[in-house]
């Protein structure tokens, strides 16, 4: 299927809108109902939104999203949910670098794309409560079109039962498609976010997938669907379990070493980084992953 599949991109675009906005009301209804701890007196959080594009080669419009950011709340020290939808022709060195991933050679003769997506990455104020990254996206191309994303956690204190309650969540809704899939996005998850310099991984992992086209887009965008739905239940659950562990300036600083890691890998080795940054989006809705504070021992 390599038509324009317009229908098909409004109806993948209209949902990475649906769920940021679902995502915007739970967090911001998490900072109203936390009641307790050392950062109650502060007003509850509420993310600020701009509106970002992206500007073609020769000035014309290429899309553009939201970017929503919510810095200094009770429970979140930064959170941000951006949702972008963006087109044109790719140059020259991300037209090489998809051909030779995607295996997509007839790119330099046609090099029009289209992509939408939602991305967030969340910093917690408690140090116990873990930080998480999640996205799903389409991509298109007029030689093909997949899918990617998923959901993956990153404490700086572990606790075994978070990663085996988040993991549920996901295989649960995994297996609601095929039983073959959580072991496999699982497997992928670990090894994409491991960091090679440091010889770790960045956090307790969860699932990841890329180039996902099963020839039925029905059944990817169901499946892509059930990824986004599974956040909110697999994060806020943890969340609201350890936001009101008592935490100290050993937690804190430990936590801050661990953002310094998180940070290296997004900009070493994350590829919606790299690509983000090579199509010309928005730079501060790009890097908005990066944590608010970091440290290096």
């Amino acid at each position: 299927m390599t038509h324009e599949m317009t229908h098909e991109k409004a109806r993948a675009s209209a949902w990475f809108r649906q769920l940021r906005d679902q995502i915007v009301s739970a967090f911001e209804a998490l900072e109203d109902t936390q009641l307790s701890g050392p950062l109650v007196g502060l007003p509850a959080g509420r993310f600020e939104v701009t509106e970002t594009t992206r500007d073609a080669e020769d000035g014309s419009d290429a899309g553009g999203g939201l970017m929503s950011v919510m810095r200094g709340g009770r429970v979140f020290e930064k959170v941000g949910v951006n949702v972008s939808t963006v087109y044109g022709t790719l140059g020259e060195r991300a037209q090489m670098a998809m051909a030779a991933r995607k295996g997509l050679p007839g790119m330099k003769d046609d090099p029009r794309f289209w992509a939408a997506g939602i991305s967030l990455v969340a910093h917690m104020q408690n140090p116990h409560t873990p930080a998480v990254h999640m996205n799903t996206r389409m991509f298109w191309t007029p030689h093909g079109w997949w899918f990617g994303g998923g959901s993956d956690l990153n404490p700086c204190i572990e606790y075994a039962e978070d990663t085996a309650a988040f993991h549920a969540i996901q295989k649960e809704h995994c297996n609601r498609h095929d039983p073959e899939y959580y072991p496999r996005f699982k497997a992928w998850a670990d090894e994409y976010f491991y960091i090679p310099h440091r010889g770790r991984a960045r956090g307790v992992g969860g699932i990841f997938y890329d180039d996902l086209n099963t020839g039925d887009w029905e059944k990817d965008f169901a499946f892509t669907q059930d990824v986004g739905r599974a956040f909110l239940p697999a994060f806020l659950g943890v969340t609201e379990k350890r936001r009101d562990t008592p935490w100290n300036e050993a937690d804190k600083d430990r936590q801050l070493v661990h953002r310094g890691l998180y940070a290296e890998y997004n900009l070493v080795y994350d590829r919606g980084t790299k690509f983000g940054l090579e199509t010309g989006h928005n730079p501060d809705a790009v890097l908005m992953s990066l944590p608010p504070m970091a440290k290096w021992v």
